[in-house]
C-alpha cells in the first residue's frame, strides 16, 4: 500500500502542469533582449568586416602602381549633344603616361601619346592633330594615372560609395568623387572596382550634361611594349594640325 501511494505521488508530480510564473513579462523582455543583443553584435561583426572606401582606393592604387603596362580591351561609350555613339578598339598603357588607343569599330583612327605630346590620328580624314599632353584637355588623357603613383583620394574629392548606381558586373564596387582636374568639363566620375581592385568601368559626368562611358576588359598586366607603340609619324600626304583637342 505504501509503495502504491509513493508511486502515485511521483506520479501526479510529473503531471503537474508548469506554473505560469515562468512566463511572467520580465522573462519575454529579458530573452527579447539577448535576441536583440545577438543580431547587434552580429550585425556590428559584419560592418566591421566590408571594406570602406579608404580601403578600397588604396587597394585600387596599390594594384596599379605596381604595374609596368597594361593592356586591355576598351568600348568607349558617348551620349550628349543630341549624339549617341559606341567604340571600341585596345588600349595599351606603359609607364610614365604612355597611352595608345587603337580604335577599330565602327572606324579606324588612333589616340597616342608618348608622355609628353599626344596625336589623334583620323586615317579616313587624312589628318592627324597633335597637342601637348599638358594643354590637351581631353578626357582620355586622366586614365593615364591607372599607371601613376596618383592617389584616388587626392585626385578626386568627397570620394565615396555610390549604391545608386548599377554595376556592370554584380560583385563590382562603384566610387564615385569630383575630379580635381578638369572641373570645368567634369562635374563627378564614377569607378567601378572588381574585387580583384580592378577597374573595370569609368564613367564621367560632363558639364555640359554628356555622359562618357569606358569599359575595360580582357586586362593583362605587364607585357613587354616596344616604344615604337607609343611614337606617331604621320604617314605621307596626311594634313597635321596643331593644338587641337580631338572629338
Amino acid at each position: 500500500m505504501q509503495r502504491w501511494i509513493l508511486n502515485s505521488g511521483l506520479a501526479s508530480k510529473k503531471n503537474r502542469t508548469v506554473p505560469s510564473e515562468s512566463l511572467k513579462p520580465s522573462f519575454i523582455f529579458r530573452f527579447l533582449a539577448l535576441v536583440v543583443s545577438a543580431g547587434t553584435l552580429l550585425w556590428s561583426s559584419q560592418a566591421c568586416a566590408l571594406p570602406n572606401v579608404h580601403e578600397v582606393a588604396q587597394a585600387v592604387d596599390t594594384h596599379y602602381n605596381r604595374l609596368r603596362s597594361l593592356q586591355a580591351n576598351f568600348t568607349e561609350i558617348y551620349q550628349g549633344n543630341g549624339v549617341s555613339r559606341t567604340e571600341s578598339g585596345i588600349l595599351l598603357l606603359k609607364k610614365p603616361g604612355k597611352m595608345r588607343w587603337e580604335y577599330r569599330s565602327p572606324e579606324e583612327k588612333l589616340f597616342i601619346s608618348d608622355g609628353k605630346d599626344a596625336w589623334l590620328y583620323l586615317p579616313n580624314e587624312k589628318q592627324a592633330r597633335r597637342s601637348s599632353l599638358k594643354k590637351l584637355e581631353d578626357l582620355r588623357s586622366p586614365l593615364a594615372f591607372l599607371l601613376g603613383k596618383t592617389k584616388l583620394e587626392k585626385e578626386l574629392q568627397g570620394l565615396s560609395f555610390a549604391p545608386d548606381v548599377k554595376a556592370w558586373h554584380e560583385e563590382d564596387s562603384i566610387l564615385r568623387g569630383v575630379p580635381r582636374a578638369l572641373e570645368d568639363q567634369i562635374q563627378q566620375v564614377l569607378i567601378e572596382v572588381t574585387p580583384e581592385s580592378k577597374i573595370a568601368r569609368i564613367l564621367i559626368d560632363g558639364t555640359d550634361g554628356s555622359l562618357t562611358e569606358y569599359r575595360l576588359s580582357d586586362q593583362k598586366e605587364n607585357l613587354e611594349f616596344s616604344e615604337t607603340n607609343f611614337r606617331f609619324n604621320p604617314p605621307e600626304g596626311t594634313e597635321v594640325v596643331e593644338g587641337l583637342n580631338g572629338p
